[in-house]
């Protein structure tokens, strides 16, 4: 049902002011926070990882609940966000994201107009990343990314539209030759190449260590960096309270900050086996990524398991034995 209203709303995003939307989409978040589902259970947990490790100390129940409250609302005003893009004009989007970090001036010399190169990008499922794909085009250059193959044809079919709208180049998961096809859109100049990297549980993701534990990421980012010899860039993305001129053009009284880190100079790792410098490489973008998250975990968007702790020993393939009897310990 819900999906449905989402595809809906992607398709007519002029059907409905934005204001009613947004808050129609924050009450839907109060409402399943309230309910305390297993969606909202994991945040929980996910988060309670964050806490501990940023803080030194576990959290305690209400700064839990309070802060899930939080990333739900997050949660849900991205997807009211990217479902009624389509009636924003080009000075709204822009007003409602910027970009800063220490990497910014650096990817916008490698891949913008003054250089000559393009850039990998890793990041997570943190804030609105259809805004950075947007905002990025303008600021530093063009977007190829890759969108996850949805069973409903119909929700894809949207995300997939929005992107496009946006003016990114969009690759599925399950393309054929589509680690090729990335390492070819990083040898065109001027071509940013960013992935949501924050959650693999194929046999083909990688373990890293992450906020006290081990997560599975990606291998995309470090591994088309590492063959194409392109330094790796790192994006956090949370949200910011708007004022004054931008809030005016926002027409919204919160936006976002791309914050970009980096970069991480992959050819340190050249005189390693592949494999192996694959490994250190994603340990590389994990550390730094996850410090941006530990300064803004409110606008993670992590609902499903991906510590060790969470995950299915059963099921899962491809695990370190000695990761393994750790997960089987902490039980």
């Amino acid at each position: 049902m819900f999906d449905r209203l989402m595809a809906w709303l992607a398709r007519h995003p002029n059907a409905l002011p934005e204001r009613m939307v947004r808050g129609g989409f924050l009450a839907a978040a109060d409402v399943t926070w309230a309910l305390h589902i297993g969606s909202v259970r994991q945040l929980e947990r996910n988060l309670a990882h964050v806490l501990s490790w940023r803080d030194g100390t576990d959290p305690d129940r209400r700064t839990l609940r309070k802060l899930s409250r939080k990333g739900m609302r997050s949660y849900f005003t991205y997807f009211s966000e990217a479902m009624t893009v389509g009636a924003r004009s080009k000075e709204q989007l822009l007003a409602r994201i910027h970009g800063s970090g220490d990497g910014f001036e650096a990817i916008k010399h490698q891949a913008g107009s003054e250089g000559t190169g393009s850039a990998p990008i890793a990041m997570g499922h943190q804030g609105n990343w259809d805004y950075d794909g947007f905002w990025a085009q303008f600021d530093v250059a063009p977007v190829t990314t890759v969108a996850e193959k949805l069973a409903n044809r119909e929700m894809l079919d949207a995300f997939v539209s929005i992107r496009e709208h946006l003016g990114m180049t969009i690759f599925l998961t399950g393309t054929p030759k589509l680690t090729e096809r990335l390492e070819e859109a990083l040898r065109t100049p001027h071509t940013l190449v960013p992935l949501l990297a924050d959650r693999d549980l194929s046999r083909h993701g990688e373990f890293v260590n992450a906020f006290g534990s081990f997560i599975r990421v990606a291998r995309g980012p470090a591994a088309i960096a590492f063959d194409t010899g392109t330094p790796l860039f790192v994006v956090n993305t949370y949200r910011e309270k708007l004022s004054g001129e931008r809030r005016r053009l926002a027409r919204t009284p919160y936006g976002y900050v791309c914050e970009v880190s980096g970069p991480i100079d992959v050819e340190r790792y050249r005189s390693m086996p592949r494999e192996e410098a694959i490994r250190c490489i994603c340990q590389d973008w994990v550390d730094i990524w996850a410090r941006g998250i530990a300064a803004h975990p409110e606008d993670w968007h992590m609902l499903q398991p991906i510590f060790l702790e969470d995950l299915d020993m059963e099921r899962l393939k491809d695990v370190p034995e000695e990761l393994r009897a750790q997960a089987t310990m902490s039980r």
